[in-house]
């Protein structure tokens, strides 16, 4: 989905080499914003005009976030942590980013969390099904989330259900109270238009967007 841009953004996407972040960083160049890449590691991109990219080896660590953060428009985090077994990298990543933002006059966070987690998490069988399988991973979001709504920066929580690798469609479906079904998905590509135009136009600010196919 292509969208008209007024105005040229500075974004810096944590858990950019993950799987959606990479799409985030693409959907960024491609709207013509300048974009901050922080990764695990050096040079983990090509070089590209518009993207600078930042080293932040450890989520717990907020010292590079200062230098990265300087001029930023929009934070968005993508950060997912591992597939199995207990985690908190999304919790980590966010205790330290809240206050690097704080620090930078840096207001606007846009996370990317999952359908199921908190208020959400009813007895739907999509909800019975994510804990079951998933469970760990949703219990970081569950503790991340609280650092994201009380830190008085103008967030978006994003609750996705599941996330597949497709071509972009741009026929998503985006809203609060959007059902969330069993068979429902967003591809990584389409959920990282969305990101980026939510850092364009702030629709959901400190709310709790749906999104889905």
């Amino acid at each position: 989905m292509k969208h008209s841009v007024s105005q040229k953004l500075r974004v810096a996407v944590l858990g950019a080499t993950g799987a959606t972040g990479r799409h985030v960083v693409a959907a960024g160049l491609r709207s013509g914003h300048d974009v901050v890449a922080l990764t695990r590691r050096p040079r983990s991109f090509e070089p590209s005009r518009g993207l600078t990219e930042f080293a932040w080896p450890d989520v717990t660590d907020p010292g590079p976030l200062a230098d990265a953060f300087m001029g930023v428009d929009a934070v968005i985090s993508t950060i997912g942590g591992p597939a199995r077994g207990p985690a908190t990298v999304c919790t980590d990543a966010i205790d330290a980013a809240v206050p690097a933002m704080v620090k930078a006059g840096v207001s606007r966070l846009i996370v990317v969390s999952a359908h199921g987690v908190l208020e959400s998490h009813d007895r739907s069988l999509f909800s019975i099904l994510a804990w079951a399988g998933v469970g760990e991973k949703l219990k970081d979001k569950e503790t991340m989330e609280p650092l994201i709504t009380s830190s008085g920066l103008e967030w978006t929580i994003v609750r996705p259900p599941t996330l597949k690798n497709a071509p972009p469609a741009g026929n998503y479906k985006v809203g609060e109270d959007l059902p969330i079904r069993l068979w429902h998905a967003i591809g990584r590509a389409d959920l990282a238009a969305f990101l980026i135009h939510e850092a364009e136009v702030a629709r959901f600010v400190r709310q709790y967007p749906r999104i889905h196919r």
